[in-house]
């Protein structure tokens, strides 16, 4: 029979205490069920308990590949609080399966595949760079990204050269635990990590008090005041208290600095380990000599020091992160399905991961949307926030797009399923999410060669200092040198930048700007002239109402009560603009008999005893007689409303310009932007928008062609040009551009080539996005100079002699924690108050 791999347990506390108490925990993962009975997959003919339906949809996937072997052979391999296990080949071997491959391994370039891998054990930018370098030496890889935010690695290979279960042991070999990317495994693993270094910090914490109850006497006794047996007892005391510190607590730091040594690399944990070693090593000596100075206290306080502010760091960290974590955990576990719609009206509930195309599903007030669909019937206010940013929220009516992970606010609505799984929208951001925390820009680089040079920097410091103090005082040596390994702060350098860049990353996606290319960051300071396309850029790309005049008084709202009651049957999008003006709120929609609908010209239909005819001029003069003549409506569609006694109203509809289009392009200006409009649709078009937004510069039947020469033409005069459009169209000019921007109703191909997507409407985001890029900039050198001047400042004072091993922990420990709390202040960004709806020019004409 053949031998399956096994898969990680987890035994954590919780897990250990649901079982001691009785309670079930899941059959997959074994974290505790806190709801029995909800999720449960037959395995072996036993049905199993799950605790979500993750791992319900998991278990399901192996068991339809024939793979149940997979359970009867697995052993549980995590150890409560520990340290994770390395695992054997033969249980990565399973994620070289294809039909496991297939829940996260994408098809990249060439025949090569990519995946997002979740790391283990990253604890610093020196982490970064070694699984980074480590994976670009591994005989086909072919790209290998790491984000120490989030702790994720963007990897492609060439399956002809290397298989996945290959490159997950490449990352085990060095000391880390790689595992494919899943919301599950992410949220333990970081349960895990922040336990076992409460504890390490736990430890160290009791220990240090400890010591310092023990070196106290010392400290405050005069020469004679205490005899030689008990200083010699505090010593030993102090030693033994001094053991689990330095054996289990700064047990990080040595791997950390072994694994840098075996692979000939100076990392960040080097002059940690030594720093800790030798002055515990000291003190030992001393102890065991019975006369000197001993310095127990300072190796205790300077590994809590350490673990303090590493934990504080790992906590907002996490917090950078959490964008990504909440859009992977946006969509429900369970989804509403209609049994057979429309006959009947019964529902089931499965999955959310089991819904296909084609089906219908009820969506209740509160709930989120399963899948991305359209509404077929009802309507209801729909929060688009995760997305958009925008707090207020949408209409959604019958015909409707409605994005999965979106929250049903308002009313029940039926929604037929359009895309699913991957294919989701809110899946497609998540990717592009990730494919910016992996990417790497030139600041970060740059940095991280810098720290790498300074850690061996520092080593030649230390050496030095503890040798011109052996002639200076022997007995200070030590501590010397063991300060300035201590007190320098390759950290700071190293997270100058990317702490900064991650939270902009989560700052941005709050104002509905999604980042796919971190380095854009950088390239948006630096931006001087904005190059705009027109339709579905500044307008909505979509029929909307943008004249209306009236030629009878009639109460508030009773028009578009009768175009709205008219109109009720059709999904026209003509129809769906008439029908839902803001001013129909609280309105009641009259019943419309005896509907006819002439296709290509109009509807005809009797309400409260009056025959109405809305549509085409031609069509409506044959009930209510010639009508009035327009002016000034060129370029608009005329729709008509009469009944017998003659003309109502007419409705001019065209491309609506934005809401905040206008005030968008002011935006721009004072920012200092040079803006140009650039567009495919004739000169009348072009000219209208251009004025209403007041951009003086502006082109008019732009081919493709067009649009990248004039880009072109730009950027040979200098000029940094960030390109915002939407269509198929527009690819060839957002990949020309230095940095671009996407609408996220645009097409996938420009999504794709853009550096970010505005997910909502509001186009005013843009220049939020690119104040917060500048402000990102100021906090990126606003770290590198702390981290500058704190080392310029901190070195000659510990080679000096005045800074003791336990202050340096705190200066070290406090450096990092500094550009992190610094780079988190851009967590507060939001999005400046803006109007609302474009103006609609409404005239009344009295009869």
């Amino acid at each position: 029979m053949d031998t399956f791999p096994r898969i990680p347990v987890d035994e954590s506390s919780a897990a250990h205490a649901a079982v001691d108490a009785g309670g079930v925990v899941c059959y997959h993962c074994g974290l505790p069920v806190r709801e029995p009975g909800r999720f449960t997959v037959r395995v072996d003919g036993e049905a199993r308990e799950m605790c979500c339906a993750g791992c319900q949809a998991v278990t399901e996937s192996i068991l339809g590949a024939g793979l149940e072997a997979f359970y009867r052979n697995r052993t549980r391999t995590a150890e409560p609080g520990g340290e994770v296990a390395a695992a054997p080949p033969e249980e990565l071997a399973i994620y070289d399966r294809p039909e496991v491959q297939a829940a996260f391994v994408e098809n990249g370039p060439d025949g090569s595949l990519e995946t997002t891998l979740l790391i283990e054990g990253i604890t610093c930018a020196a982490c970064v760079w070694l699984n980074e370098q480590h994976l670009m030496r591994t005989p086909g890889v072919l790209r290998a990204d790491v984000n120490y935010a989030t702790r994720r690695a963007r990897v492609r290979w060439d399956p002809q050269s290397i298989q996945l279960s290959a490159v997950l042991q490449a990352i085990q070999d060095i000391g880390y635990r790689a595992w494919p990317n899943d919301s599950a495994i992410s949220e333990r693993v970081r349960k895990d990590e922040r336990r076992a270094a409460l504890w390490r910090l736990f430890v160290a914490a009791f220990g240090t008090m400890q010591v310092m109850m023990y070196a106290l006497p010392g400290y405050i006794a005069g020469d004679g005041d205490m005899a030689p047996d008990i200083a010699s007892l505090m010593r030993w005391a102090s030693l033994l208290l001094t053991l689990p510190v330095v054996l289990y607590s700064a047990s990080p730091f040595y791997r950390g600095a072994w694994r840098d040594l075996r692979l000939g690399r100076l990392g960040m944990d080097v002059p940690v380990a030594l720093g800790v070693g030798a002055a515990f090593l000291g003190s030992v000596w001393t102890t065991l000599r019975g006369h000197g100075e001993v310095y127990f206290d300072s190796v205790t306080m300077f590994v809590f020091f350490l673990l303090a502010g590493r934990w504080l760091e790992q906590g907002a960290r996490d917090k950078a992160g959490e964008v990504l974590r909440h859009l992977v955990r946006a969509l429900p576990a369970k989804a509403q399905r209609l049994v057979a719609y429309p006959g009947d009206r019964a529902t089931e509930t499965i999955p959310a991961g089991a819904l296909c195309v084609g089906d219908v599903v009820l969506v209740r007030p509160g709930d989120v949307f399963p899948a991305d669909g359209r509404v077929i019937e009802g309507s209801s206010r729909v929060d688009e926030s995760l997305l958009t940013g925008e707090s207020r929220p949408a209409v959604r009516e019958v015909g409707s797009a409605v994005v999965g992970g979106t929250t049903n606010i308002a009313q029940p609505v039926l929604v037929q399923v359009e895309r699913t799984g991957a294919d989701t929208r809110l899946s497609a951001i998540v990717k592009l999410v990730e494919r910016a925390h992996a990417d790497r820009p030139r600041l970060v680089a740059a940095a991280d060669r810098f720290a790498g040079w300074f850690v061996g920097a520092i080593l030649l410091i230390a050496a030095a200092s503890g040798s011109a103090w052996l002639w200076i005082d022997p007995s200070h040596a030590l501590v010397v040198a063991v300060a300035v390994l201590v007190v320098t702060c390759p950290c700071a350098l190293s997270l100058a930048t990317p702490a900064a860049l991650t939270v902009a990353t989560g700052a941005l996606a709050r104002l509905g700007l999604v980042l796919t290319r971190e380095r854009a960051i950088e390239t948006l300071t630096k931006v001087t002239h904005v190059v705009l396309d027109k339709t579905g850029t500044l307008t909505e790309g979509a029929p909307g109402v943008v004249r209306e005049q009236r030629f009878r008084e009639l109460p508030p709202g009773r028009v578009r009560a009768i175009v709205a009651a008219l109109e009720a049957g059709s999904d026209h999008p003509a129809a769906r603009a008439l029908r839902m003006p803001p001013e129909l709120a609280g309105v009641a929609i009259p019943d419309a008999v005896s509907v006819h609908h002439e296709a290509g010209a109009g509807v005809e239909g009797t309400i409260e005893g009056v025959t109405y005819r809305l549509g085409a001029r031609s069509y409506v003069e044959v009930l209510g007689g010639t009508l009035p003549a327009l002016a000034g409506w060129g370029g608009l569609s005329e729709v008509w409303l009469a009944d017998a006694s003659g003309a109502i109203a007419a409705f001019g509809l065209g491309d609506r310009l934005r809401g905040d289009a206008a005030e968008t392009v002011a935006g721009m200006a004072r920012a200092g932007l040079a803006v140009i409009l650039a567009s495919g649709d004739g000169d009348e078009a072009v000219a209208q928008v251009a004025n209403r937004c007041g951009i003086a510069e502006w082109r008019a039947r732009c081919t493709p062609e067009d649009k990248h020469a004039l880009v072109s033409r730009l950027q040979a005069g200098g000029a940094v040009v960030c390109m915002v459009g939407d269509g198929v169209n527009d690819a060839p000019v957002l990949a020309r551009a230095d940095v671009s921007i996407a609408m996220g109703t645009g097409a996938v191909l420009a999504q794709q080539t853009a550096d970010l997507v505005l997910c909502g409407d509001e186009l005013g985001a843009v220049v939020d996005g690119i104040s917060l890029a500048r402000r990102t900039l100021r906090i990126i050198r606003q770290n590198l100079g702390w981290a500058v001047v704190y080392n310029v400042v901190a070195v000659p004072l510990a080679a000096a002699g005045w800074i003791t091993p336990w202050i340096a922990g705190i200066g070290m420990a406090s450096s990092s924690l500094v550009v992190v709390l610094n780079a988190l202040r851009l967590r507060g960004a939001r999005a400046r108050p803006r109007a609302r709806g474009a103006a609609l020019e409404v005239a009344t004409i009295g009869s």
